[in-house]
């Protein structure tokens, strides 16, 4: 896996920066991440997200975060995508409305191209993702439905996944085909990262 953030530009630092201190001005107000998380946010949450980046296909032009929260992963693929791929775009998906606001604020102070829609994922159109990413929002039971609308033809779904990743590929196998390889999170002992393709139901 590429060294997280340590070869990205001044520019890309300094929006990371300003994201960063986003989160910690409002994170008080509307509980972004937890608050015993917030001294490691860089590690915890930022870095992290920026894993998935790292092992998403090359070139993808639109990238679908679903359940985006406080903006991980969603906002930091944006920064890293308007260095890497400036013709690429990324959708929030976030039915909170004051979690869509913020994530509305951080898109046009660290100015990278995405949008934010204020909706249940169960309410969307196909969205025709070239990759799809889904943080804490759900085990496979749940994330693969979303994989199957959402997805274009070969696109990928990135899912990190807990401990439990085994059991939960397991579980799934009689109701769904798919295919699927696992990268063990650098920051995280026992947890994955799984990249998935093809998704169908049995």
């Amino acid at each position: 896996m590429a060294t997280m953030l340590q070869n990205v530009s001044r520019e890309t630092t300094a929006r990371l920066n300003a994201f960063e201190a986003l989160v910690r001005k409002w994170n008080p107000t509307i509980n972004l991440i937890s608050k015993g998380s917030l001294q490691d946010i860089r590690a915890r949450h930022i870095c992290d997200s920026a894993q998935l980046f790292d092992l998403a296909p090359g070139g993808a032009r639109h990238w679908v975060d679903l359940g985006s929260g406080g903006g991980f992963p969603g906002v930091v693929i944006a920064i890293l995508m308007a260095e890497a791929n400036p013709d690429g775009r990324v959708t929030l998906v976030e039915s909170d409305q004051r979690k869509s606001a913020f994530l509305q604020t951080a898109l046009r102070v660290t100015s990278v191209n995405g949008v934010v829609i204020s909706k249940r994922i169960e309410e969307l159109a196909p969205m025709e993702a070239d990759v799809l990413s889904a943080r804490a929002l759900g085990d496979l039971g749940k994330l693969l439905p979303f994989a199957a609308r959402h997805l274009k033809p070969g696109g990928t779904a990135l899912f990190p996944k807990g401990k439990t990743w085994k059991a939960e590929i397991d579980s799934v196998k009689s109701q769904w085909n798919f295919e699927h390889r696992v990268d063990m999170n650098d920051l995280e002992p026992d947890a994955a990262i799984l990249s998935i393709q093809g998704v169908s139901r049995v």
